[in-house]
């Protein structure tokens, strides 16, 4: 899925299943579901009862995962797997998860996805103590943490460890005996739990149920641990301070429109954000379209709200690599044109509404825009089915730092004028809530919106932070 170029990435997805004699292979289908979410590395641990076996590699699933690699991780019927996008630490081997940790005791393998706000601070504590670290993962805190407590109760070791950390994570660890998946207490990160006949599933989306045939149970909850054994399933929650507050993108733009997050369907939500927009935003106009692929679902709902028929009117080559890898700001932009195409039949002579899910830097709206006039339109209209984003994330979206997100300095007049569009508006926070079935008169409307306010869920820790970035910290 990731997008013509796009400027937002999420950080990655876990996988994990207990009980099952195909577990590894399993794994591999579950992650292929959810690769949209990572394309720089990709590794499956399995469980065979006595030992934990890995494998890993940088690239796409199907790159580091050949018929006879899968075949040597066919040994067990429990298995965890992961699929990365580096925000924290950087895209190197060593920090491809899952990471795996062995003592003389006993062996665990963690995928995370999220990231943790407190992590450089306890990185320093646990150095001083004696920790040695091997990556430059924030994955790797949790395992330090662990192992610090670790006494004669595991999973108490756990739960202390789950207490300490900060920020946004959806775990996925193995042992040799015990599958355990986690949830942050603000739920920022999707986790759901389901069931393939007598194993247990658990996925970052609901679309690697349906590849594998598995049935969706519920959602993990906010501040949840569930561990899965021989014995079953066993619920207990490390916290009691729990507050929902799912990252507002994960609607917007990161899940696949399949997926269902909180009992909501990606798709159906997106269209819903493209009809609020429809009456926040109307235009005289012959034709919309959508940037492919995340913002079709919107683009529709947009069409169908003000009867302007929907067109594609954008053409994705799915064979092309992603842009930002090119090495110069010349070759991105031809990658973006290699990736996309106006449809000169559709928009030539058109008024065209674009309807896209975000701007972040503005540099690919404004490439489109120019795309759509050397077509032929005759107008651009845009219209963005998220409020403006205005603040960094500190919770696994590389915009780490207000400079990257023109809304943070710019007006919406400016950005206007700075992509060519004759005109630009965004969806209103409260429409954007509204839209996905949020009520925005309670104060916890279950949602993270940090990035349109600044109003972060977590305390956010002065090392996570940029010194002239603090003063956006409201």
């Amino acid at each position: 899925m990731h997008y013509v170029g796009k400027e937002l990435n999420e950080e990655c997805a876990v996988f994990g299943i207990w009980g099952h004699e195909n577990a590894a292979k399993l794994t591999y289908y579950g992650l292929h579901s959810m690769q949209h979410r990572g394309q720089e590395g990709a590794g499956i641990a399995v469980s065979d009862g006595k030992h934990i076996y890995d494998h890993k590699g940088l690239g796409l699933v199907n790159d580091v995962f050949d018929h006879e690699k899968l075949e040597t991780l066919s040994i067990g019927n429990a298995a965890i797997g992961h699929v990365r996008y580096s925000t924290q630490g950087g895209n190197s081997y060593a920090n491809v998860q899952p990471l795996v940790f062995r003592s003389q005791k006993d062996s665990l393998s963690i995928a995370h996805n999220g990231n943790l706000v407190n992590a450089h601070k306890l990185k320093g504590e646990l150095e001083e103590r004696g920790s040695i670290f091997q990556t430059t993962s924030d994955t790797e805190v949790i395992a330090h943490l662990i192992k610090r407590d670790y006494a004669d109760n595991f999973i108490e070791s756990v739960k202390h460890a789950l207490s300490v950390i900060k920020g946004a994570y959806a775990l996925a660890m193995l042992t040799e005996h015990q599958l355990i998946a986690a949830l942050d207490p603000n739920g920022l990160r999707p986790l759901s739990l389901g069931k393939l006949g007598n194993a247990w599933v658990v996925a970052s989306e609901t679309c690697a149920f349906d590849l594998i045939g598995a049935t969706y149970v519920r959602d993990v909850n906010p501040g949840e641990i569930i561990v899965i054994d021989n014995e079953g399933l066993h619920s207990d929650f490390f916290t009691n301070r729990t507050e929902s507050a799912i990252c507002s993108m994960e609607y917007i733009y990161f899940s696949r429109p399949d997926s269902n997050i909180q009992g909501i369907n990606v798709h159906a939500a997106r269209k819903n954000l493209g009809r609020m927009l429809a009456q926040e935003a109307p235009v005289e106009a012959d034709v919309v379209t959508g940037v492919p692929d995340s913002s079709i679902s919107a683009a529709i709902g947009y069409a169908e709200a003000t009867g302007i028929p929907y067109e594609l009117g954008m053409i994705k080559n799915r064979y092309v690599g992603r842009t930002f890898i090119q090495p110069s700001q010349e070759l991105r932009e031809q990658g973006v044109k290699m990736k996309l195409s106006a449809v000169r039949a559709i928009v030539e002579g058109k008024r065209v509404v674009m309807v896209d899910d975000s701007i972040v830097r503005g540099t690919t709206s404004r490439r489109i825009v120019g795309m759509l006039r050397e077509a032929g339109a005759t107008e651009v209209h845009v219209r963005i089915s998220s409020p403006p984003i205005t603040h960094p994330c500190f919770y696994g979206i590389d915009t780490s730092t207000s400079s990257e997100l023109i809304a943070s300095t710019h007006s919406v007049e400016d950005i206007r004028e700075m992509i060519g569009a004759d005109s630009l508006v965004y969806l209103s926070v409260e429409g954007m809530q509204k839209a996905i079935g949020r009520d925005p008169a309670m104060k916890n409307c279950g949602q993270c919106m940090a990035c349109f306010t600044g109003k972060y869920p977590t305390e956010i820790y002065p090392d996570t932070v940029l010194p002239h970035e603090k003063e956006l910290l409201v």
